[in-house]
């Protein structure tokens, strides 16, 4: 071999490898390009999965709210009936509670009052508390010795509320501050007689 020939063995090496160098970087580029394409369709992807996930959740809640407010309409209108059983039970003579059909409506009063709690639905709390105008309407105040300002003296109907959400408001009789007393001056009387 020649000394040209060798030359000319190296100059065809050093081409190829500029080529292939060049094809590299090409394709470098390419796999750089299709990586973040495949990135931002992963990132659509989750976003899209995430947002559905979230409708998912956002209905059910609704669906969920919907039936409660269907079942409170229901509810509320059943606690008249309540009322006049608990009405009915408390003005019934001493006599008569041991009577079969005395019973009979003792029972069905309490299976009422069993698909009430069973539905979620509670009674307010009314004794002893202070008033508490999410949860109890004043009837009246009045001025009552050995109760504070504010506090119930009595309840005049039931309240219940359905989970945290007040179904009907108790109403009660508030007790309120006694009225201040005029002073009277005895020696503005003395000075007089």
């Amino acid at each position: 071999m020649t000394k040209k020939e060798e030359k000319t063995d190296t100059e065809i090496t050093k081409e190829e490898i500029e080529t292939d160098q060049s094809e590299q970087e090409n394709l470098q580029e390419e796999l750089e390009k299709a990586t973040a394409q495949a990135a931002e369709y992963l990132d659509g992807w989750q976003r899209t999965q995430a947002e559905f996930s979230n409708y998912k959740k956002r209905q059910e809640t609704e669906r969920a709210q919907m039936m409660v407010l269907a079942s409170a309409g229901l509810l509320y209108k059943l606690l008249p009936v309540v009322d006049d059983f608990e009405r009915a039970l408390s003005t019934m003579p001493p006599h008569l509670d041991q009577l079969t059909w005395s019973e009979g409506i003792l029972m069905i009063k309490h299976k009422l009052d069993a698909i009430l709690e069973s539905e979620g639905v509670k009674p307010i709390e009314t004794a002893g508390q202070a008033f508490d105008p999410h949860y109890h309407e004043a009837v009246t105040h009045e001025e009552a010795p050995g109760y504070e300002e504010d506090q119930i003296i009595g309840q005049v109907q039931k309240g219940y509320t359905l989970g945290e959400r007040v179904l009907r408001p108790a109403l009660v009789r508030v007790a309120k501050a006694p009225a201040a007393q005029p002073e009277q001056n005895n020696d503005t009387t003395e000075d007089k007689e």
